[in-house]
């Protein structure tokens, strides 16, 4: 079965609706467990539909709460404006798919005479996306109460307690060691198989290892351990590599931008089929204004090195760098995440200078961007979006490595250096590596006889997984929320006035007080405290939100609170800490 008649499946049972009453009711109304789970075909069936789980969009929207990214209207959870909801669906305290995952792991087997291993490799797919939505669970409450039944409305345990975040974890480790044992290896093309079930068990690990150890809880590096072997397991499998056609100013991008993504590095994708009316907002979410002006922050920014090596951050007059200079000779994957002077857009031959219409912060982002066809509607770009690559795997092999103290020049050779000979920087030599004092103050309580490589692994995972859906979660873990409530500043200008962005003698862009009547054609005009001000009144960095006041509470903000309607249903449940 190819991915196209998988994904018909998809729309065929309704995947288009990912409510969570849509969720109740499909298939368990529908469904006859005497009946239907009789063959391999129904089995295939049912799964197809618990697909409905795979992150869409928000891939690349998760990076729009942190501080990578700043957006036109200001993000509440970055702000630290977070809220008890009232209702389980506002505060994501849903369980309806998970009662869909379970219905099919009770009656899975009920055919004696069907082969054990297709029933076990179906089962394993059903608790791989068991074990996903437990993740995502305690990384949003911590401790939560496990299930793996599927229960009636009246059933006692759905007024049972929260279980642990260790116990839990536990059990989403048993679904993930079952489904990495029993999926298949070799499945259609972008659906579930062993290496899938492989790597998030790697994700999960080296998530729980850094959050037990900067939050201070126990089993540490028993977590680091098993991250540290699931990605060595699928390192040492030989199936996937990086992505490159030896072309360091093009592979990275080019790999976003794939209409099929690329077999090789990309473990899982969530795939868009123009055949099958499946679209995502991916282009215009960066060049319509309409949609949030996302731009990176001028710290997402300097944590790309130089093309050197060496940190941009340690250049002379890095704090009044203006676009055009603090733009040359960067990694390349800078080039190929923004706009930069000298970009043009795919397919295309106009030299294009970032618009502030599109990205308030001046840091206009190209990662996703098609060519101009799909401008003609907000949603209809149709390349894949990766949900697993390997460059992952590799920064997991390397981070969890470093944290346990046991990471050598061989590792580093095995790991971020492929990473980073993809476009063409210097390898990391960990003989030479110092704790650079920029990287040292967002993350202080890192130490240790390998401080500087952790610091320089979060640099490279920071870089190249941006727009990936990971900044968020990864603040979290590490216990560096606190960056979120910075005021987050876009490019730098010296003054008011008129500014040549690209340095090719015309003006690309006006910052005033007071707008002039008569414009100059095809300039950007943009009069102060309406989009933006510049940190010093005439002078300075662009600030998109100067009045808004954030706050990170190191007592409430690393668990949103539970819904106010649960506990009062439930008084066994306990509110997170704070709220």
């Amino acid at each position: 079965m190819n991915r196209y008649t998988i994904f018909s499946i998809f729309l065929l049972i309704g995947l288009s609706a990912c409510n969570d009453d849509f969720l109740e009711r499909y298939p368990l109304d529908e469904i006859s467990p005497q009946t239907f789970f009789q063959t391999e075909a129904e089995l295939n069936t049912y799964i197809n539909s618990l697909y409905a789980y795979l992150p869409g969009t928000n891939i690349y929207s998760k990076d729009f709460s942190s501080d990578n990214v700043e957006k036109k209207s200001y993000d509440q959870i970055v702000a630290g404006q977070h809220t008890v909801e009232t209702d389980a669906g506002s505060a994501g305290w849903t369980w309806g798919y998970l009662r869909n995952v379970n219905f099919f792991l009770a009656n899975y087997n009920k055919n004696e005479e069907l082969d054990v291993e297709v029933k076990n490799h179906y089962a394993g797919i059903a608790r791989f996306f068991r074990a996903w939505f437990y993740f995502d669970k305690v990384k949003r409450f911590g401790d939560v109460p496990w299930y793996d039944q599927p229960l009636e409305a009246g059933d006692e345990e759905l007024f049972k307690a929260r279980d642990s975040r260790d116990f839990v974890i536990g059990k989403v480790l048993e679904d993930l060691d079952f489904a990495i044992a029993n999926i298949r290896e070799l499945t259609p093309s972008m659906t579930i198989n062993k290496w899938v079930a492989l790597a998030l068990k790697a994700r999960v690990t080296l998530h729980e290892g850094t959050f037990c150890k900067y939050h201070g809880l126990p089993n540490a590096e028993a977590y680091l351990g098993k991250a540290r072997e699931a990605a060595k397991q699928l390192m040492d499998a030989d199936v996937y590599s990086l992505y490159s056609t030896g072309n360091p100013d093009k592979d990275y991008q080019e790999l976003f931008l794939k209409e099929d993504a690329d077999p090789n590095e990309v473990i899982l994708a969530r795939v868009f089929e123009a055949g099958l009316e499946t679209f995502h907002t991916g282009t215009n979410q960066f060049i319509s204004s309409t949609l949030s002006a996302p731009g990176l922050t001028k710290s997402m920014v300097n944590t790309y090195l130089m093309a050197d090596g060496t940190p941009f951050t340690a250049q002379q007059g890095v704090d009044t760098m203006q676009f055009y200079f603090e733009t040359q000779n960067r990694d390349p994957r800078l080039a190929q995440t923004i706009r930069t002077p000298g970009y043009t857009r795919i397919g295309g031959a106009e030299t294009l200078v970032p618009d502030f219409n599109n990205a308030r912060t001046g840091y206009q982002i190209i990662k996703y961007v098609l060519d101009d066809y799909y401008d003609i509607n907000y949603n209809i770009s149709t390349n894949d979006l990766p949900i697993f690559r390997y460059a992952e795997i590799l920064l997991i092999y390397a981070e969890a490595k470093a944290e346990l103290g046991e990471l050598n020049q061989g590792d580093l050779d095995a790991s971020v250096n492929l990473i980073r000979r993809r476009v063409g920087m210097p390898d990391m030599v960990l003989a030479e590596l110092s704790v650079d004092p920029v990287l040292k103050a967002q993350y202080p309580n890192v130490s240790g006889a390998q401080e500087a490589a952790i610091l320089e692994i979060r640099r490279e995972r920071r870089v190249e997984l941006i727009l990936e859906g990971f900044r968020y979660d990864d603040l979290m873990r590490w216990k560096v929320g606190e960056l979120m409530a910075e005021m987050f500043m876009g490019m730098y200008f010296p003054s008011d006035g008129a500014h040549d962005l690209d340095q090719d003698g015309k003006i690309d862009v006006v910052i005033l007080e007071e707008l002039p009547e008569d414009r100059l054609p095809d300039v950007q005009y943009w009069k102060l405290g309406e989009a933006f001000v510049l940190s010093e009144g005439d002078k300075g960095n662009l600030i998109v939100h100067p009045t808004i006041a954030k706050v990170f509470n190191e007592s409430q903000h690393y668990f949103f609170p539970l819904p106010r309607t649960e506990l009062l249903l439930n008084p066994n449940l306990s509110q997170n800490p704070g709220w």
